[in-house]
């Protein structure tokens, strides 16, 4: 069964960031490793009946990486300010989510309220997404809803903003010709690194042992896949142009052909994950 819970009427959806874009963000946005799928899955082991709880959820990656790998999952819970977002992700998880119930929430991670309340989550799962997030307000949610031993994972691997390479730093300094020096982010605005490490706001919570994994990515993009993503992300969304958004793509277009080899372009990156638990809890 899936079910979509009503808006919250506090936060409300917010469509205008991604709604959009959600079909370009199934289709460019980068997957989880397969090794860090293996160990969120492994801190379910031995778990009876384990339940998920996938924080900014976007179109349901983690979700859809977990259920092939972690078939005991009993239910799922979604939660994403962005409706368009929630229904690709349910979409997504219909046809392979088997006996595994879902449930959608819209609104802020830290107003999250279950609509089956019997559900303790066992796994609480946040993908490149932390950082929008009120953080201290979402580890205690966490704390109030999860079961004595549950896992937090905090994970992610940047973006091709912060990546450096030569195509990268190219295409960046187009952006800024574009849209101003500073990175915009959000619906207005620029973005401001955080002042505070995820690990310091770990070690304030109730999950304050923390281990951290790192594992190295090699991927490779088209050009044509690098303007699909850029379409998806906060700093080079087609809306910040307005009606300069069909020149910056074909300028784009350019410079990526031109820094690629054998029609492709190289990422190599570090997807990390903080698994983070309370003090006693299972290793």
């Amino acid at each position: 069964m899936t079910r979509p819970t009503p808006a919250a009427p506090a936060t409300g959806s917010d469509d205008a960031l991604f709604g959009p874009g959600a079909s370009d963000y199934a289709r460019y946005r980068p997957g989880l490793p397969e090794a860090a799928v293996r160990l969120l899955a492994a801190t379910q082991h031995g778990v009876p009946d384990p339940v998920l709880l996938d924080l900014g959820t976007g179109t349901g990656q983690v979700p859809r990486a977990l259920l092939p790998v972690l078939r005991e999952l009993v239910h799922i819970d979604l939660v994403d300010v962005n409706q368009p977002m929630l229904e690709a992700a349910l979409a997504t998880l219909e046809p392979v989510r088997g006996a595994c119930t879902v449930d959608a929430f819209t609104g802020a991670a830290h107003t999250f309220a279950p609509a089956s309340p019997g559900w303790a989550p066992s796994l609480i799962t946040c993908s490149r997404s932390f950082h929008w997030m009120a953080r201290a307000e979402v580890l205690a949610l966490a704390d109030r809803v999860a079961t004595p031993h549950a896992v937090v994972a905090i994970m992610g691997d940047g973006s091709l903003w912060t990546h450096q390479a030569d195509w990268t730093t190219a295409l960046r300094e187009l952006i800024q010709t574009y849209l101003g020096e500073d990175r915009r982010a959000g619906t207005s605005g620029t973005y401001a690194e955080p002042g505070r490490s995820y690990q310091d706001d770990l070690a304030e919570s109730a999950f304050s042992d923390v281990t951290e994994h790192s594992f190295p990515v090699a991927r490779t993009w088209r050009p044509e896949d690098v303007l699909g993503y850029l379409r998806t992300t906060s700093f080079a969304r087609p809306a910040l142009f307005a009606g300069r958004h069909p020149a910056f793509e074909a300028e784009a277009l350019q410079l990526l052909q031109t820094h690629a080899r054998g029609g492709v372009l190289n990422e190599d990156s570090m997807f990390t994950v903080l698994l983070a638990r309370r003090p006693g809890g299972d290793a």
